[in-house]
């Protein structure tokens, strides 16, 4: 039937000459048996016919498989952390602008082990590329400056039926370094916190034994010895208050004063405050003030603390100047600076830094002799940070130092 109907043309007009044939009065049978005869050679000659079969489409047809790696990139670039995409040799094929800021900038295509040297980094990168699974450990860069990260290493999710063979790795970098700092400040703080009340402790108990035992019926080493247990606990009380206004600073470090004040009557009233200390230790105090007011957003009390701290510092340990300075200036178009100058023996250079740290001294004797805390730079810090002032320190050996506040 399929033949018949792909010869269909042919059989129509050899059953029209047919007709024609008899109708011109040609003999019937021999126009039948031609007829047949015509019918079975078209048959018999004619090509079979396939079944239709729907094909599916060949080589052009079909989408090649395309890298994924620029969509992987493109979200990559927008993190503020170092990111790497590795391929499954553990080569570079990618890294962020925060990547090729903090490790320099690598070749495409070069091993990680081109850059990152770390043993850590390399076994860990190993072991994801064998196991498909994430990993993370600690690592360490000295050079150019110490940094802490915590390197983190997983395969990237390309999701199901997506057209290719690539394998990404995601190595990424978190820094941790100003936790690291603020976890050992924390624990320095509580050792130094613990061993300057250990050692007035200490005193008071060995004196009070003393009194009760060898000294019970001496009125005179009894005298002598209340008076030193009564500078103990004067020293204990100076500390206590110091831990309690820092820890009351940091509570309200981020609430930034809106009260104005005029710094010329309050530097006037911290001078008078000083007085009786500078006779002791044979200063002078020259306040250098402008004419009207420099008036700044500020905390009265607060900074009353920071120039009490640093002209008592200047006297403490410049005395050997005679003279402190306090200079005021408010110049037009300029911020409103005050600067305390001494005439001291200054502090040697590698020491400035470090001023403002918490019971940091510069010399832990001369800084006790003196009824130091090692708080008060401290102090001063936490306040003007809330000031959203600047401390600046200025120091040379032999000449003396210069302390600024900056508003």
């Amino acid at each position: 039937m399929a033949r018949i109907r792909q010869e269909r043309p042919v059989l129509l007009m050899s059953l029209l000459i047919a007709l024609i044939a008899l109708a011109a009065g040609v003999n019937g049978w021999a126009v039948l048996g031609l007829w047949v005869a015509l019918i079975i050679t078209a048959l018999w000659h004619a090509t079979p016919v396939a079944n239709e079969v729907p094909l599916e489409p060949v080589g052009e047809d079909v989408e090649a498989a395309r890298s994924l790696l620029p969509e992987v990139s493109a979200t990559l670039a927008a993190l503020d952390i170092p990111v790497m995409v590795l391929s499954g040799d553990a080569s570079v094929l990618y890294q962020n602008r925060a990547a090729e800021k903090a490790f320099g900038e690598m070749t495409i295509g070069a091993h990680i082990s081109a850059r990152l040297r770390s043993p850590g980094i390399l076994d860990m990168m190993r072991e994801t590329i064998a196991t498909n699974a994430p990993n993370q450990i600690e690592h360490s860069e000295r050079l150019p400056s110490e940094r802490v990260y915590i390197v983190r290493s997983a395969p990237v999710d390309l999701g199901d039926g997506q057209p290719t063979s690539e394998r990404f790795f995601v190595l990424s970098f978190r820094d941790i370094s100003e936790v690291r700092r603020i976890d050992r400040m924390r624990s320095d703080f509580v050792a130094n916190a613990s061993h300057e009340l250990r050692t007035p402790l200490a005193s008071l108990r060995g004196f009070i034994e003393t009194i009760q035992g060898p000294a019970k019926n001496d009125p005179r080493a009894q005298e002598r010895f209340l008076g030193i247990m009564l500078d103990q606990a004067t020293r204990m009380s100076r500390l206590v208050d110091d831990l309690l206004s820092l820890s009351r600073l940091e509570l309200k470090s981020h609430i930034a004063p809106d009260e104005k004040v005029d710094l010329v009557p309050l530097l006037g009233h911290v001078k008078d405050s000083l007085m009786p200390l500078a006779n002791d230790v044979g200063v002078e105090i020259a306040l250098h003030l402008p004419d009207g007011k420099a008036e700044v957003l500020g905390d009265r009390d607060e900074l009353v603390q920071v120039f009490e701290n640093l002209m008592e510092n200047a006297c403490k340990y410049g005395q050997e100047g005679k003279t402190v300075d306090v200079f005021l200036r408010n110049n037009q178009g300029q911020p409103v600076e005050v600067t305390i100058v001494d005439q001291g023996p200054g502090i040697p250079a590698e020491h400035v830094p470090r001023l403002t740290e918490r019971f940091y001294r510069v010399s832990i004797e001369d800084s006790r002799s003196k009824k130091g805390t090692g708080l008060g730079l401290a102090i001063v810090k936490h306040i003007l940070t809330r000031h959203r002032a600047r401390l600046i320190v200025k120091s040379e050996v032999g000449t003396g130092t210069r302390f600024t506040v900056r508003f």
